[in-house]
């Protein structure tokens, strides 16, 4: 069975950093897009970066946020640097088997919560 499971959320005071992990476990291949989703209570769930080859980020991330993986494809990052009170949000991974950032996700994470303090 393929399963995702994020870690490293935790409080934060504004400025500091974090670093999120997602673990993948399942995957019969290594060549899938590996992404970084968010949800805030009362806003719909937000893309935060992708990797498909191609790295992404959106506008309010970007300068900020970095995704990357080790060698072997099992395990990917995203570094949260200068965090914000409105990064506050339950952080999700997602994979896509067609690796192309624009796909649909396949699998899915469970999310970990990020809470930043002012």
């Amino acid at each position: 069975e393929v399963q995702l499971q994020a870690f490293g959320g935790g409080l934060v005071q504004a400025g500091g950093s974090l670093r999120l992990s997602c673990a993948a476990s399942g995957f019969t291949s290594d060549d899938f897009a590996i992404g970084w989703f968010r949800q805030a209570p009362g806003k719909e769930r937000e893309g935060v970066s992708c990797s498909d080859g191609s790295t992404y980020y959106a506008d309010s991330v970007k300068g900020r946020f970095t995704i990357s993986s080790d060698n072997a494809k099992d395990t990917w990052y995203l570094q949260m640097n200068s965090l914000k009170p409105e990064d506050t949000a339950v952080y999700y991974c997602a994979a896509a088997i067609e690796r192309m950032c624009g796909s649909d996700y396949d699998y899915w994470g469970q999310g970990t919560q990020v809470t930043v303090s002012s």
